[in-house]
């Protein structure tokens, strides 16, 4: 009896270690699919199109990007419609975590946003050293203006600029507003010889596959920085989100390898970033 007790302990020995070599290294997740909402620029500049598949390969997970706007991304954050924001609205993102929408928000990179015209530049405003004095002139003479009007993190920068600059534009025949992101707003300014903020990524990237006709006439000014961060939403609030992989995602975009792609990312192309790595900076050192 205890030889064959001995007999049976040695086999089970054997087959644990056996599962043990063979398993993987990492444990896949319990749960594989992971929903991405972010902004339309990480997606249009084709930052995403790097980044999440080496996510997927080093963690196991399967990612269901959906671009949309700040807005929208968030709003789908609140109804517990992803487990994950990629986000470049600070302040709209300061109302989501004080209502106990998100946890761990995470400062991971910024660009900055460009007013965008036809060569010919209407309105003068090539130069001009803050966008308040630009959209004063655009105004002033009645030029064709293109808005996102799609509640994204470039149309709050918008609104924000236009309100610095004492201007209601809403309603004016030269203000359009095109319900679109970034890269199709872009194509209808270019198609209208129009005006437009815009964010450098998506334009850099858009015009080396289309010449769209339109020149960066004033940038530079610190109100025109674009800073993204990354915020998991509430499990406490929506119990289903996969909130491992959502900590795994934010963990992988504030790594420094992850961090310097994100530094390196369009320079073979356009001869600079078309992002700049941020995470574990003070929130202070970019004016936030």
């Amino acid at each position: 009896m205890n030889r064959i007790l001995k007999l049976a302990t040695g086999l089970m020995t054997c087959l644990m270690l056996t599962l043990l070599i063979l398993s993987p290294a990492g444990a896949a997740p319990a749960q594989k699919n992971l929903i991405l909402a972010t902004t339309t620029s990480t997606q249009d500049s084709g930052l995403l199109d790097v980044l999440v598949p080496m996510f997927e390969k080093q963690t196991g997970y399967f990612v269901k990007t959906i671009s949309v706007g700040s807005g929208q991304a968030m709003k789908m954050g609140e109804k517990g419609e992803a487990d994950v924001l990629l986000v470049h609205s600070p302040e709209a993102e300061k109302t989501f975590m004080a209502q106990g929408f998100g946890v761990n928000r995470r400062l991971v990179m910024h660009n900055d946003f460009l007013i965008l015209g036809p060569a010919n530049d209407p309105a003068k405003i090539r130069g001009l050293k803050t966008a308040a004095e630009a959209f004063k002139k655009i105004a002033q003479a009645g030029a064709l203006f293109l808005s996102r009007g799609d509640n994204s993190g470039t149309h709050a920068k918008e609104k924000g600029l236009w309100k610095a600059a004492g201007i209601a534009p809403e309603g004016q025949k030269w203000f359009q507003q095109t319900g679109l992101g970034m890269g199709e707003t872009l194509n209808v300014a270019a198609e209208k010889h129009g005006y437009l903020l815009a964010d450098r990524g998506t334009y850099l990237a858009l015009n080396k596959k289309r010449h769209l006709g339109l020149e960066i006439l004033v940038a530079g000014e610190p109100k025109l920085l674009n800073i993204y961060h990354v915020i998991e939403v509430n499990p406490a609030k929506w119990p289903k989100v996969n909130h491992a992989g959502a900590r795994a995602f934010g963990d992988f975009m504030v790594a420094p390898a992850t961090q310097g792609i994100v530094g390196s990312f369009g320079t073979k192309e356009f001869g600079a970033p078309l992002f700049f790595p941020d995470a574990g900076k003070k929130p202070e050192s970019l004016g936030l």
